[in-house]
C-alpha cells in the first residue's frame, strides 16, 4: 500500500474522520482545521443532492478541485476522508484546458 506521504507531487495531506476530526496532516496542510472544516461541508453537501438525480445508495468517488497551480482530491474509504494537495505540472494543465476546448 502506498503511504499517502509518497503520493507524487503532494504537498499536503489531510486525513479526517466522518465528523472533520485531523487524525493526520502533513506539508501545506498540517493541522489546517479550516480547511478542514470547508472539506467536510462538501463531502456533507453531496449527501444533499437530489436522490432522484442519483440511483440509493450512489455516492462520489472522488471530488476534485482544482486551481491554475494546485489542486485538491478528496476520496471517502474506510468512514475516512482523504484529502491531497497536489502541485499541477504544466502537462496536467495542458490536458484540462483541452478538456474543456473540446466542450
Amino acid at each position: 500500500m502506498l503511504s499517502i506521504e509518497r503520493i507524487p507531487d503532494q504537498i499536503g495531506y489531510l486525513v479526517l474522520t466522518e465528523d472533520g476530526a485531523v487524525l493526520s496532516s502533513g506539508g501545506d496542510l498540517e493541522n489546517d482545521e479550516r480547511i478542514a472544516n470547508v472539506i467536510v461541508g462538501l463531502v456533507m453537501l453531496t449527501n444533499k443532492i437530489d436522490p432522484k438525480a442519483f440511483p440509493t445508495g450512489e455516492s462520489f468517488e472522488k471530488i476534485s478541485i482544482t486551481y491554475p497551480d494546485h489542486c485538491y482530491i478528496i476520496c471517502l474509504s474506510n468512514k475516512k476522508i482523504y484529502v491531497v494537495k497536489k502541485k499541477l505540472s504544466l502537462s496536467e494543465k495542458n490536458i484540462e484546458l483541452q478538456q474543456f476546448i473540446d466542450i
